[in-house]
This record gives structure tokens, C-alpha cells and sequence, in this order.
């Protein structure tokens, strides 16, 4: 279970534009051919190429899992239809004042943790849509839980300064190991630069050789 290196837009910050689950990914529609195919050959599950809102930060503005996807309000009609041939998969619309859902929860097919800040109405939507248990909760004392931490169905990375009861929550929810390191030569804020589900993972190419053992330990792809 290997570990790549990638970048797009001249950007190492591949999570920002790049949301992968266990059974597909969703890709900007500016992402190049080439790199779309080699993303397409590591990951061998189901790739919808398309923007969000017409911006290219998908990692950012949605999340998901393998039951559902939540899309912030000023979605494109379009960019709904090209993610509904993704199939048996739950689509969302947040019609809150809040868009970057991928940034405030974080979540496998075991659970998710997600921003304190919101209200008991976007958890339910949450859970609903992910068909999973969904908790409150900070990483090293910030609420942006989806952007300080890269979780697949068998192993987590999060923020260096993670505290030990934020630990114990995500482990809880989750279902998951968890290991801490950093991504990029030195960014503590992992999903910004770490994408993958429990067969790869693919970081971010300033990556150092000691970041990718930290996430090979982190994300079990050493098993």
C-alpha cells in the first residue's frame, strides 16, 4: 500500500483541492489530464472530474464519505448532476451560512468529529447524510478538525499538538489508530497536503522522506 508524492497548480497543498473517500474522489475539472489519469491509476475507485461553486477547492468547501458528500449552498446545478453519477451516494446541499464543510468536519465510514460551532441542525444533516455517529470536537484546541487531520477507515494523522482527551475522542469516534506528524516540510495542517483512504495515500511533494514514515505509521499503509 504505497505512498505517492503529488502536486497540482504548482501547489503542494493538494488537499485543498482534491476530496478522496474509500469508494471515490471528486478532482478539479482544471486538474490536467495526465495528472487526472495517474491520480485515477493509484486510487482504482470511482473519479467525478468537476468544481464546487465553480472554484477548484473542493478538499476545502465539501466533505464526505463513502454514504454521502455535503456541498456548500452556492453549488452549481451542474456540478450536482456530474457528482450524481457517482450513484448510490447521498448528496447533500448545507443550505447554512457556513461553506467550508470540508474543512469543518472530518470523517470516515466508522464516524465523524466536527466543528463545535455547529448547530444541532447541521450535525443531524451530518449524520444523515454520512450515515454515521457524529461528535463535537477540537484538534490541539482548534475547531477546523477536517484541515488538522487526514483519516481513512484505517488509520488517522493529525496536528503535532493534538491534546490526549482530543486523542481519545477521535479514536472513539472514529474507530481508528491515530498518529501525529506533519506534512509539506514542517505543515502541521495535514489535510492540506494528505489525501488518501485505506489502500493509498497520496501526499503533498515538499513531503520529507521522515513526513512520509510518519504517515506510513499513521495511516497503516506500512501493514
Amino acid at each position: 500500500m504505497p505512498i505517492f508524492l503529488f502536486d497540482t497548480f504548482g501547489s503542494a497543498s493538494i488537499g485543498v483541492f482534491i476530496r478522496v473517500t474509500e469508494k471515490f474522489m471528486v478532482v478539479p475539472n482544471q486538474v490536467p489530464e495526465s495528472k487526472f489519469r495517474k491520480l485515477q491509476n493509484w486510487f482504482n475507485i470511482k473519479a467525478v472530474r468537476t468544481n464546487i461553486s465553480g472554484s477548484v477547492l473542493i478538499g476545502s468547501l465539501v466533505c464526505a464519505n463513502s454514504n454521502g458528500i455535503i456541498l456548500p449552498r452556492h453549488v452549481w446545478p451542474e456540478e450536482v448532476e456530474a457528482l450524481k453519477t457517482l450513484g448510490d451516494v447521498n448528496i447533500t446541499i448545507a443550505e447554512t451560512r457556513r461553506t467550508a464543510y470540508g474543512n469543518l468536519v472530518l470523517a470516515n465510514d466508522h464516524g465523524a468529529v466536527v466543528d463545535p460551532r455547529l448547530k444541532k441542525a447541521d450535525i443531524k444533516m451530518i449524520s444523515d447524510t454520512l450515515g454515521v455517529e457524529v461528535v463535537p470536537g477540537e484538534v490541539a484546541g482548534l475547531p477546523y478538525v477536517g484541515s488538522l487531520t487526514t483519516v481513512t477507515n484505517k488509520g488517522m494523522m493529525a496536528h503535532p499538538l493534538v491534546k490526549p482527551e482530543e486523542e481519545t475522542l477521535l479514536r472513539d469516534v472514529l474507530k481508528v489508530p491515530l498518529g501525529v506528524g506533519t506534512i509539506n516540510c514542517g505543515i502541521p495542517y495535514i489535510a492540506t497536503g494528505l489525501i488518501g483512504n485505506s489502500k493509498v495515500a497520496v501526499a503533498g511533494s515538499l513531503t520529507t522522506g521522515p513526513e512520509l514514515f510518519m504517515i506510513s505509521q499513521a495511516l497503516g499503509v506500512a501493514d
